[in-house]
């Protein structure tokens, strides 16, 4: 093996195990199960519950967009992937210490820092991960990005199921459960941050720094580079749209738990077994999307999953058809498509890595198609209050023919690696 190739072996091997402990930590606060419950056991409100996609993709979207540059002209990343993982344990340790004095007495109050720090850990957690698709691009070989993915997420999954199985469980029944599910996310994102000095990066070449000026020039400099990518790559705009449609599954899953907490009468342990059967469901995901990916590229990946992640609403449609009961005990189903999110939204990351042209564009096509994602948001409170109005039914629907069209428009992407010939 050339130096070259035991180089890649290694950072690849430290990039997957980063993941797997990452993933971890992921299972005590995944997005579209616990975070909704939690802010359901302080205020329950469709509203607020709306809010949580905004200020996830927000702030996934928004802050890389504007570090793009900066972090591109990064001659070594690792260290900023450190940083990032310590902010991210920092947000939920905070959550622990602060989340005992304040249930009893002042709900109003920690719902707002709730929110307040969630939002900010969207926004460290989206550096991250910009961070770590451009250390990705840089010391991984396309061909081998999905190998990575696979051991990655499927080993994280089972790691994650395991650590959850004897945990979160345990955990969510008791009345002081919340603080221990947050300082164990915490105590993993930290340990994650003890990976990257690992890893063995070779610096860039000299950066290309931007030109001096006057804020406002820089920003209407910074704001004309980002379009003439666009108008320079339709296959860039076409993926962007592609992100926005999708964009519906992540706006719709706070609102599921709800439907069956208040249309099915599901109790707080059915989160458990929900948790697990969408981590699991992301595993095995991974172990058919990952070496799909290497051998046939990623396009085909993902108009796949983009078409059967929209099989979600109208599955909790079909169920709440049936008498509550049986849909109750049949309601883990809706979460077997939602373990499909994690995996589409690497591959809309791996796609955009093979899309660039060049290695100082990674980080820029990634933050683009990551806004993509994330200006759809601005619905999210709308689509909480219209649950609230109109119920459940309509907006699943209405989720289901967005995500539908964003599967059509995938179907027109091009192949990367046949288009630039890697």
């Amino acid at each position: 093996m050339t130096d070259a190739g035991r180089r890649e072996a290694r950072n690849t091997l430290a990039l997957e195990v980063y993941q797997i402990v990452v993933r971890v930590g992921w299972i005590f606060k995944t997005e579209t199960i616990i975070m909704p419950a939690v802010l359901d056991a302080v205020v329950d409100s469709g509203l607020l519950r709306g809010l949580l996609p905004v200020l996830n993709r927000g702030g996934q979207s928004l802050p890389p967009l504007l570090a793009a540059g900066f972090i591109g002209r990064l001659p070594v990343k690792k260290w900023a992937l450190a940083r990032t993982s310590l902010a991210m344990a920092a947000c939920f340790l905070l959550l622990a210490a602060a989340w005992q004095p304040l249930a009893a007495t002042r709900p109003d109050l920690l719902a707002g820092l709730f929110l307040a720090v969630y939002g900010l850990f969207s926004a460290t957690n989206g550096l991250n991960q910009l961070v770590l698709a451009a250390l990705q691009g840089k010391l991984i070989s396309p061909g081998n990005r999905g190998r990575a993915l696979v051991v990655g997420v499927a080993l994280g999954s089972v790691a994650a199921i395991l650590t959850g199985a004897a945990c979160l469980g345990r955990w969510l029944e008791e009345a002081d459960g919340f603080p221990k599910i947050f300082a164990a996310t915490g105590v993993f994102f930290a340990l994650a941050a003890l990976v990257p000095p690992w890893l063995d990066e070779p610096a860039d070449g000299p950066p290309r720094r931007p030109p001096p000026g006057r804020w406002p020039a820089a920003v209407r400099g910074w704001v004309a580079e980002q379009a003439g990518l666009l108008r320079r790559d339709p296959a860039l705009v076409r993926l962007s749209l592609v992100a926005a449609c999708f964009a519906a599954v992540l706006i719709l899953f706070p609102h599921y738990q709800a439907f069956a907490r208040d249309k099915l009468g599901t109790a707080i342990g059915s989160l458990l077994t929900w948790v697990l059967v969408q981590n699991a469901a992301t595993g095995a995901a991974s172990l058919v999307a990952g070496p799909f990916s290497d051998r046939r590229g990623t396009r085909l990946v993902l108009v796949w999953l983009v078409a059967l992640s929209s099989l979600t609403p109208l599955v909790v449609i079909a169920l709440g058809r049936l008498q509550p009961g049986a849909a109750a005990g049949w309601f883990w189903v809706v979460y077997v498509p939602l373990g499909l999110n994690p995996i589409s939204l690497k591959i809309f990351t791996h796609y955009a890595l093979e899309l660039a042209p060049e290695p100082r564009d990674h980080a820029r096509y990634v933050s683009l198609v990551g806004v993509a994602l994330a200006l759809p948001f601005v619905l999210s409170p709308l689509v909480g209050m219209a649950v609230d109005r109109v119920g459940f039914g309509p907006v699943f629907a209405a989720g289901f023919a967005v995500i539908g069209v964003g599967a059509v428009l995938a179907l027109g992407l091009p192949a990367p690696r046949h288009r630039r010939g890697g």
